[in-house]
C-alpha cells in the first residue's frame, strides 16, 4: 500500500522542501506542489491577503480538489505521494476530504517556532518585497494555529517541531511517527 502525505504549515517552514526529500526516499513517487498547480493559472490568479476574496477561495478548492484526485489516482497507479500546501484556516483544508477519508493517508503538520519560520524566510527571500508578503503570511498562520494544534492533533495530524532539524532528519521523523 503506496502512501499519501500531505505536508503543511506555515510559509516558508520547509513545506517542498520536505515534501520532495520525503518522496525520493521511496522508489516510485511523485510530489505534487500545491502552489505550482496554482501557477499554472495564466491570468485571473487570486492571492491570500488579509482579506479572502470569493476568487482565490475558488481558485483553492479547485486546486486542493485537483491535488486530491490527483494523489489518489497516483497512489491507486503504486506511487508515493507527497503533496505540500500551506495551512489555511478559513478552509482547514477540508478540499482535501477525498484524500482524508483515503487510509494511506498522512497528515504532517510543520511547525517550528515562528521565529524560525521568519529566519528561514529571510534567507530565502531577502530582503525584497516578497520577504514582508510572506512575514506577514507566517505572522497570520501562526496566529491562527497556535490555539488550534491540540484539535489538530486529536483529528490525527502529526504535528512536528522543526526548528532544530534539518530536512533529512524531518523526514525520519516523518517516517518513524507514520510506520
Amino acid at each position: 500500500m503506496t502512501p499519501i502525505f500531505l505536508i503543511v504549515g506555515a510559509p516558508a517552514v520547509g513545506k517542498s522542501t520536505t515534501a520532495h526529500a520525503l518522496a525520493a526516499h521511496y522508489p516510485k513517487s511523485i510530489h505534487i506542489p500545491v502552489d505550482n498547480l496554482r501557477d499554472m493559472v495564466v491570468t485571473g490568479r487570486a492571492y491570500p491577503g488579509s482579506i479572502w476574496s470569493p476568487e482565490l477561495v475558488e481558485q483553492l478548492r479547485l486546486v486542493r480538489e485537483s491535488t486530491a484526485q490527483m494523489a489518489i489516482n497516483y497512489s491507486n497507479a503504486g506511487f508515493a505521494v507527497t503533496i505540500d500546501d500551506f495551512w489555511d484556516s478559513n478552509s482547514r483544508l477540508i478540499e482535501y476530504q477525498a484524500v482524508f477519508q483515503d487510509s494511506r493517508t498522512h497528515k504532517i503538520l510543520l511547525y517550528p517556532s515562528q521565529l524560525t519560520a521568519q529566519e528561514r524566510n529571510q534567507k530565502r527571500a531577502g530582503a525584497g518585497n516578497e520577504n514582508a508578503y510572506i512575514a506577514a503570511g507566517i505572522q497570520a498562520v501562526y496566529e491562527r494555529l497556535q490555539s488550534t494544534i491540540p484539535d489538530l492533533q486529536q483529528q490525527g495530524w502529526i504535528v512536528i517541531d522543526t526548528s532544530d532539524q534539518d530536512v533529512a532528519t524531518t523526514v525520519k521523523s516523518i517516517l518513524a511517527k507514520t510506520g
